[in-house]
């Protein structure tokens, strides 16, 4: 595969956006298309900038956007080859930009709403061992011994609730989704902490232990059809704080 066969579909990209992420989209696109395999070579610099028309540090400057990203990797003496696994990395430059955008609250709970229901269903596909429920099950432990203490702080069962999700996470024994889900996590901290504080001020405990037992039950029979439903309640006191 040469550059040159595809120079006729960059064109457009190349006359609407930067010429580094015109490169980069290009090859990205390429590797979508199943036109670039992983463990395949890259054309060379040359190969691209005279197909692409632009100037070699522009190419160069691309293939160092997505070495950094873990896209490409690079082996001394022999070229830029795709990646072959999954990485972390490649996950960083979409969600960094949903924390730079700086948005309305409401759009992340739709979000983590989103993340939330499609986890519980890929989660209910799947066998799990008994070592997996029962660490979900000490973590549902933990949440309602927090959440039940008198004097109970509303970042210890934060704590025990983050704790919770992630192990709900492993669950889907997915790495690309363990990963989006931490960061979903990370993002809403902060508002899912006021939400936690007002859960505990206004007498909400029970509520908000019965839902979290619905899901661990939801799983174990495999109901999906409650699953809108039970995260849907669950998101009723981050709005409801909010209101």
């Amino acid at each position: 595969m040469t550059a040159k066969q595809h120079s006729q579909d960059a064109a457009p990209l190349l006359r609407t956006k930067s010429v580094v992420d015109s490169v980069v989209d290009w090859i990205v696109g390429q590797i979508i298309g199943g036109t670039l395999k992983a463990g395949e070579k890259l054309p060379t610099e040359l190969e691209m900038s005279q197909a692409l028309g632009v100037g070699r540090n522009s190419i160069r400057e691309a293939i160092k956007k997505l070495q950094a990203y873990g896209v490409v990797y690079i082996k001394r003496a022999e070229g830029t080859f795709i990646a072959e696994e999954y990485n972390q990395r490649m996950l960083d430059p979409l969600l960094y930009g949903l924390i730079l955008q700086n948005d309305d609250w409401k759009n992340f709970v739709d979000l983590r709403r989103a993340i939330d229901i499609g986890t519980l269903y890929v989660v209910t596909q799947k066998e799990q061992s008994l070592e997996d429920m029962a660490k979900l099950h000490r973590a549902l432990a933990q949440l309602e011994e927090r959440t039940s203490l008198p004097d109970a702080h509303f970042e210890d069962v934060q704590e025990a609730d983050n704790q919770f999700h992630f192990c709900l996470a492993e669950l889907t024994h997915n790495q690309m989704m363990m990963t989006l889900s931490s960061y979903i996590e990370r993002l809403t901290i902060p508002s899912r902490m006021e939400t936690t504080r007002f859960i505990l001020e206004q007498g909400l405990r029970r509520e908000f232990i019965q839902l979290h037992q619905q899901i661990v039950r939801i799983i174990e029979t495999g109901n999906t059809a409650q699953i809108e439903d039970t995260v849907n309640r669950h998101y009723r006191f981050w709005e409801r704080d909010k209101t």
